[in-house]
């Protein structure tokens, strides 16, 4: 019986993945470069899941020597106006209006920090509408570790057979398998193109799918 659902929250509930790339990669074609998806993919869901750094990986490209926290803010400053222009994906808010009315638990686990994490939450309008949200911040490891998704259970007091998990990458999806829990892959236009091997069920866009369907299948 399904009790809880635990959503990722970049690139799941809010696609501030493409973003980023997008902005990265217009960086690196201004100093004739190229950026590509296998290597940002690297860290995709992940906080510390690689060593890729952008900075140090554009300077090895270019030969140059470049001014990291300058480019790194640069970089901040151009995504965050392009992520504050985002909604809410399709198919979330009407997941958590099916949770609820369902008597489901909700949680977030995500590798950004809450620094990041709870703002947007905020600003979106959907702060209040998980019983709990975990972060980098709340684990000592984070995906593709299992650490998020074991911490959600113990939070939520659930199994891990009587949870879901919704995740748009490959390190989320790992993560979640790791934990022992059924996941459900939502890829964003960055996350499609680096395959999501071990999901239970791949989806393009939760609107794809209701929650009383999910709850069928189980």
């Amino acid at each position: 019986m399904l009790k809880a659902l635990i959503f990722d929250f970049d690139g799941l509930i809010l696609d501030t993945e493409t973003p980023e790339f997008e902005t990265w990669q217009a960086i690196y074609r201004e100093r004739d470069a190229e950026l590509s998806i296998h290597d940002w993919g690297q860290f995709v869901g992940g906080n510390g899941a690689s060593d890729f750094d952008p900075v140090r990986h554009l300077e090895h490209l270019t030969g140059a020597s470049l001014d990291g926290p300058a480019l790194r803010q640069l970089a901040h400053t151009r995504s965050m106006e392009l992520i504050r222009s985002q909604p809410v994906l399709p198919g979330v808010v009407d997941w958590l209006d099916s949770a609820r009315s369902e008597r489901i638990l909700l949680a977030v686990a995500s590798s950004s920090p809450h620094s990041w994490v709870d703002p947007h939450l905020s600003r979106l309008g959907l702060a209040g509408r998980f019983d709990e949200i975990l972060c980098a911040d709340d684990v000592s490891r984070t995906k593709p570790a299992p650490d998020l998704f074991l911490e959600s259970l113990r939070r939520l007091r659930v199994r891990h057979d009587e949870a879901a998990v919704l995740e748009d990458s490959p390190n989320g999806v790992k993560a979640a398998k790791a934990a022992g829990i059924f996941v459900v892959a939502v890829p964003n236009p960055i996350t499609r193109q680096l395959g999501l091997a071990g999901a239970n069920l791949t989806l393009a866009s939760l609107s794809d799918l209701s929650l009383k369907d999910l709850i069928q299948m189980l």
